[in-house]
């Protein structure tokens, strides 16, 4: 069998050419996208962790404040007294354990990353839905997207764009991002062809069908596709920070290398709180009424 591998298609550097060619040629294209990521991502710790409050003596008391408004938001969104009450009692235990900003720092990295897929993943959920063909093209790399090891696109993304909160941004959304795509077109198919032709016999355009008639029927789904790339998002984290970026990703890699099980625990805990929080308030209103 010797002869089988004498012949050994270079798909490895194949794949270098073309990282390589990239870094020539679209530099400024991907410092653009870093700029702009980059950006988000500052703006919402700016306000997560009162960055404005900077010598005025209020800082210390800011994570109150937005423990406070987190809480209200929860109420807001599930009116839910049990769901309130774990998120003020759990922000206030991650608070209480010394990792308020390296929680804020992973919220705005899993926040800005589950925008992002969502973004994008809609509207190819949407396209995919109406065109079996395009399915059938990227059904397979969604399938990639999710199995492939994660510190295999790590490396491309850690050349064309360099450490920090950005690499491990792409690689999160990424892996995230096939959720979205899958469950917004599972959405959209399973709208009963009744629906769709009682709105076509009353004269509704395909953008209607699609806004008054669809999408609502695949809300549940979408809200699932919601939950679970923040969910992902969240598993992101400790491979994120071995990018350079921060958050709670960072002690917990720190833990692993010093063999500490209880700075390992202690953030490893945060992350669960934080996780068990984002899932019980963006989830759908029939399962948050369950849980």
């Amino acid at each position: 069998m010797d002869w089988l591998t004498k012949f050994k298609i270079p798909i490895g550097p194949w794949a270098k050419d073309v990282v390589d060619w990239l870094t020539t040629n679209l530099k400024f294209f991907f410092d653009f996208i870093a700029l702009v990521l980059d950006g988000g991502i500052t703006a919402m710790l700016y306000v997560l962790q009162g960055s404005f409050l900077k010598g005025t003596g209020l800082e210390p008391f800011y994570p109150i404040v937005m423990i406070a408004v987190f809480t209200g938001i929860a109420w807001l969104l599930r009116r839910s007294a049990g769901i309130a009450a774990f998120t003020f009692f759990g922000l206030l235990l991650i608070l209480n354990q010394g990792y308020w900003k390296e929680t804020m720092e992973t919220l705005a990295l899993v926040l800005a990353a589950t925008a992002v897929s969502m973004a994008i993943g809609m509207p190819i959920g949407i396209a995919a839905a109406r065109r079996p063909w395009l399915y059938a093209i990227i059904r397979p790399i969604l399938d990639l997207m999710q199995t492939i090891p994660t510190f295999v696109y790590l490396i491309p993304a850690l050349i064309l764009f360099g450490l920090g909160m950005v690499p491990g941004l792409i690689a999160t959304v990424i892996f995230a991002i096939p959720a979205p795509i899958r469950l917004t077109r599972l959405g959209i198919i399973s709208t009963p062809p009744s629906l769709v032709e009682a709105a076509q016999a009353f004269g509704a355009t395909p953008s209607q069908v699609l806004t008054k008639v669809e999408l609502p029927f695949a809300k549940p789904q979408i809200m699932a596709g919601l939950t679970q790339t923040i969910m992902l998002s969240l598993s992101m984290v400790v491979i994120a920070a071995l990018v350079g970026a921060n958050g709670l990703g960072v002690p917990v890699v720190r833990a692993l290398n010093s063999v500490n099980v209880a700075k390992g625990f202690d953030s490893g805990l945060c992350i669960v709180i934080l996780a068990i929080i984002l899932d019980r308030v963006f989830r759908s209103g029939d399962e948050g009424d369950k849980a």
